[in-house]
């Protein structure tokens, strides 16, 4: 897919379907996009998220006193986890779907650590997840980060891989 930055507020991504909403329909389009999410077994989990879900919302709000518009956007993403090479049983498929995902994090944790320590270059461009992002990690943009993090022991190491995006 295409993404493409214009000097407004708004993200455009080709081949995307952009849907106005009224309350009562959200439910629906997250069901829709929960259908549309992919999954697949692995070693480690028998549903396992083979990409990531953001769900963009753009919201529009007016004065009616003044007449004034603010707009702004809310992006609710949903990473998938990192993986090692074990859990993807050697099937090419997962194992191909595991590289790009363990890339996109990567890429992820290197724009936080720049923006953190004020690089003057952050590198967005590295792959589409940062690329779409990029006009809502920097600047004055707020992100909040939750890490799903597993108390069995034996999950460890694949908790800490998670943890060092958010503070390496």
């Amino acid at each position: 897919h295409e993404i493409l930055h214009t000097h407004t507020p708004h993200t455009q991504i080709r081949n995307f379907t952009t849907v106005n909403l009224e309350p009562c329909a959200v439910q629906q389009l997250l069901a829709t996009a929960t259908a549309n999410r992919q999954t697949a077994c692995t070693l480690v989990n028998d549903r396992s998220s083979r990409s990531h879900f953001i769900l963009m919302l753009s919201v529009t709000g007016r004065n009616a006193h003044t007449g004034q518009v603010t707009e702004g956007a809310v992006n609710l993403v949903d990473l998938v986890g990192s993986e090692r090479t074990a859990a993807c049983n050697n099937d090419p498929i997962r194992l191909r779907e595991m590289h790009h995902n363990n890339r996109s994090l990567s890429c992820l944790g290197d724009v936080i650590s720049a923006l953190r320590s004020k690089q003057p270059h952050i590198p967005y461009r590295n792959c589409k997840l940062t690329y779409l992002l990029q006009k809502d990690l920097g600047h004055t943009s707020k992100v909040i980060m939750i890490v799903n993090i597993h108390p069995d022991p034996s999950h460890t190491q694949e908790s800490i891989c998670s943890l060092r995006v958010l503070f390496f």
